[in-house]
């Protein structure tokens, strides 16, 4: 907390995050005062002050964020669907941030040897974005980080391996829900595969967009919910591919059983060329917009880095976009959408939900109450 209040008396604040695949810490300045910042920063990296109030506050406002997530339906969709997804102990089957139980455990010391044993000199990337040359960013970044030791850090793959392969319908008992959290997806593909792009646009047209096809089904023609969106969750491993939405109880099975026909659908029908046309023109045009901003502009290139997609990545990104074909869309969704293997998860009234999911024939209903809902060490 004492280096936050000294980037604020340079005009400033310290922004960081923590991720799946890395973290990132980033300030903005007038370049004035950019060394007096960078020095600071070094500070930051290099004896960081882990002291016990404060980790201890950190902590409690985490858990206390947990437990409204479990009381709330929306995240509590969001984290039963990966609990149930990936096979149990896979880091990818807890939250981004921890759960009760590895949240609970934290303190000074785990904080501390942490950071002694993932940051370190040769995996970090210091990113200027402004006006400044790179012979002054390098003798800035000597400077103040040149006496940084460390060994390179171990990390350890990821075990992103599924429960089932088949198709599986749970229920989240929530007694007395107006409406459902429903969830409908699968493991998808790491950020690196190299049908990122059809995937993206494909994903685009079947629901990454306003005008896509769940959404137009399930908002506009059913008239099920507000919004319905499709997404793959881009990560080093293979994150999931779900669809989610909040419905009806009473029209819960009929609003998965049009996202599944959707999916299916892309799967066995060709597109049509102002399908895609849409949709790559919106990805196209959008894309200059998001850039605008020294901030953005950073936080791409250590995307960039962080998933080392090559110096040219941004520089390509319109043009790879606007090459993906109708026959490309088809072979994405052939390729990366598995009607057979969804997992199906409804946050709602297990008494009003159960019966008519079970009519659909997805697959076993398994029902399972809030309360179980702890997490798992």
């Amino acid at each position: 907390m004492l280096f936050r209040s000294q980037f604020e008396l340079l005009g400033t604040g310290l922004d960081d995050n923590s991720g799946w695949d890395g973290a990132t810490v980033r300030f903005t300045v007038t370049p004035v005062r950019l060394e007096a910042a960078i020095t600071l920063l070094g500070e930051v990296l290099t004896t960081p002050a882990f002291r016990e109030r404060d980790v201890e506050r950190i902590k409690a406002e985490r858990l206390a964020e947990l437990l409204r997530l479990q009381a709330e339906p929306r995240g509590l969709a969001d984290a039963k669907f990966s609990e149930f997804l990936y096979v149990p102990g896979s880091r990818y089957a807890k939250p981004e941030g921890g759960n009760l139980v590895s949240v609970s455990s934290l303190d000074t010391a785990k904080a501390a040897a942490f950071h002694i044993r993932y940051y370190a000199p040769r995996t970090t990337t210091l990113i200027f974005v402004g006006d400044v040359t790179f012979e002054q960013a390098m003798l800035l970044a000597e400077r103040a980080l040149g006496a940084w030791n460390g060994g390179v850090p171990t990390v350890e793959a990821v075990d992103d391996r599924t429960v089932s392969e088949a198709r599986r319908v749970i229920v989240v008992h929530k007694a007395d829900a107006p409406q459902s959290e429903l969830r409908v997806g699968h493991r998808g593909v790491p950020r690196r595969h190299a049908d990122y792009f059809p995937i993206m646009v494909m994903n685009a047209v079947l629901g990454g967009l306003f005008s896509s096809r769940i959404n137009l089904n399930l908002r506009e023609r059913n008239a099920f919910t507000y919004g319905a969106r499709s997404a793959f969750d881009w990560r080093r491993g293979s994150g999931p591919f779900v669809v989610s939405t909040a419905v009806r109880s009473d029209v819960t099975d009929a609003a998965a059983r049009e996202i599944i026909g959707e999916i299916t659908k892309l799967r066995e029908e060709t597109i049509g060329d102002g399908e895609l046309s849409l949709a790559t023109a919106y990805l196209d045009g959008v894309f200059p917009i998001r850039y605008e901003t020294t901030n953005a502009v950073a936080d791409a290139i250590a995307v960039a880095e962080m998933y080392n997609l090559g110096e040219d990545y941004y520089d390509r990104y319109r043009e790879r976009v606007r090459a993906v074909t109708v026959a490309d869309i088809r072979l994405a969704a052939e390729t990366h959408l598995h009607p057979d293997e969804l997992l199906v998860l409804a946050v709602g009234d297990a008494h009003a939900i159960c019966e008519p999911l079970r009519q659909l024939a997805l697959g076993p209903v398994e029902v399972h109450e809030v309360e179980e809902q702890g997490a798992s060490p």
